[in-house]
């Protein structure tokens, strides 16, 4: 008897999409070969394809429409809120004329593929920021708790938690916290206890597409290590699913699988496996792990997950922290550390390399930006139905001022591509957006925390 066959009869089974796509009975189960009885019998939105240490959850797909109502229904709303610690340099981000006939400025003209996706304010903030330390108040950016970090603080739910416990138990994860380098997080439970963020690519990769035992686990990533895709376990149930559907979703499908490719090879670059043992050599092993200094290649392995995250509904509400503790950047021209810099006290040479740096990061973005902005599900787009606010917490980091934050809100189904300026003097809440984006995702409210209304995003 075959390893395979034994699986198959002793209970470690694969599984499939439904009964459909079973192996017939008349077949070995080293070949899997699976018949198809209807073109329209629908599968669950739940339907993952599974291998010995793999479980693979499919993206939303037309043929799922039947079971999960789909057809002519509103999709589902989602939610990932960025926040890059040390701002953004403002000269380098807001331009001279308001509403939709602004003129790119240096960080626009970084993300001028997206404009019409995207709103750019000015003019909004947390009141009452004042706190213990300067940098205190990436502690309240998604919260808005006042006073951060002064005697007798204690921080309040976050506006992705709230959300967060609303959808509840519809997805796989009720949310899932990201950090460029630590643990540290901006998510805050109900009871103002941080959430720890995951800062391991790999960790991630795992929670999403890996299964089973450790043992199992282990060698599907000595597998990915040696640059062997999760895809290859599933092969058959693949080729038998890619039978069954449309044409349209064998598209989506194949950009789908496409896409985790990507994220493997990119994993394997940056993280190369953190469980993976190293060998015993003469010689200095090569680093497992990239130094902090990794900036943007760890922010590019994060984000790059974030669609699989949302395309899969493993869930719909994410956060990333950019953190300030990343030392010397990795990229060409900068020599300083990126939190000096962003103190550059109006020094040329010091803003020069704050620019390379705060560039870099927006072309990530712009990228995750790409990739949401593709026609992948059922005929639109993961972005018409996903609300992106990359901000910060400091509107001027050379000053550590907490006022007119820089924010970027992209898709939801908002009517973007303006630039729209509060009061530079007297702040309209942040909280405001947080209300508008909180009943974007279903929630009944009309308030969060410091807010005085509900910003309107037309």
């Amino acid at each position: 008897m075959s390893v395979a066959e034994f699986l198959w009869t002793f209970g470690d089974k694969p599984s499939f999409p439904d009964d459909n796509l079973k192996p017939q009975p008349t077949e070995t189960p080293d070949a899997f070969r699976c018949e198809r009885r209807s073109m329209h019998t629908p599968i669950s939105r739940r339907t993952a394809l599974r291998a010995s240490g793999v479980a693979l959850t499919l993206p939303l797909l037309d043929v799922m429409n039947p079971a999960f109502g789909f057809a002519g229904a509103e999709q589902p709303k989602r939610m990932v809120l960025i926040c890059n610690t040390l701002g953004l340099y403002p000269p380098s981000l807001f331009p001279d004329t308001i509403g939709t006939d602004y003129e790119n400025t240096e960080y626009l003209e970084v993300l001028k593929e997206h404009r019409k996706d995207f709103t750019l304010f000015s003019g909004l903030s947390h009141p009452d920021q004042n706190g213990r330390e300067p940098h205190d108040t990436e502690l309240t950016f998604l919260t808005a708790a006042t006073n951060p970090g002064l005697g007798g603080f204690k921080n309040s739910i976050s506006v992705d938690q709230v959300a967060a416990t609303h959808l509840g138990n519809t997805t796989r994860f009720a949310s899932i916290t990201l950090g460029s380098n630590t643990q540290e997080s901006q998510s805050y439970n109900s009871n103002g206890v941080m959430l720890p963020a995951d800062n391991r690519p790999s960790r991630v990769f795992t929670k999403l597409f890996l299964a089973g035992s450790r043992k199992e686990q282990n060698r599907q990533k000595q597998r990915l290590a040696e640059g062997r895709s999760i895809l290859d376990a599933v092969g058959d149930q693949t080729k038998a699913l890619n039978r069954r559907v449309s044409g349209g979703d064998r598209k989506q499908l194949d950009e789908y699988f496409e896409a985790i490719r990507v994220a493997e090879k990119e994993l394997a670059a940056s993280d190369a496996w953190l469980d993976r043992p190293k060998p015993i050599v003469d010689a200095e092993p090569p680093q497992d792990i990239p130094d902090s200094s990794e900036l943007l290649g760890k922010i590019q392995a994060l984000m790059s997950l974030i669609p699989l995250m949302l395309q899969t509904d493993s869930t719909r509400v994410v956060t990333l922290m950019i953190q300030a503790d990343h030392g010397v950047p990795n990229i060409a021209g900068v020599h300083g550390e990126h939190h000096p810099l962003s103190h550059h006290g109006q020094d040329p040479g010091r803003i020069a390399q704050l620019k390379m740096i705060e560039s870099g990061i927006l072309g990530v973005f712009s990228d995750l930006l790409t990739k949401l902005g593709q026609p992948t599900e059922h005929g639109g787009r993961l972005l018409d139905n996903t609300a992106v606010l990359f901000g910060s917490n400091l509107g001027n980091a050379n000053a550590h001022d907490p006022t007119n934050l820089p924010i970027v809100l992209a898709g939801g189904g908002y009517r973007h591509g303006r630039y729209v300026a509060y009061d530079q003097e007297d702040n309209t809440p942040l909280s405001n957006l947080f209300v508008t984006l909180l009943q974007g995702m279903g929630v009944k409210t009309d308030r969060f925390a410091t807010s005085s209304g509900v910003l309107t995003v037309t």
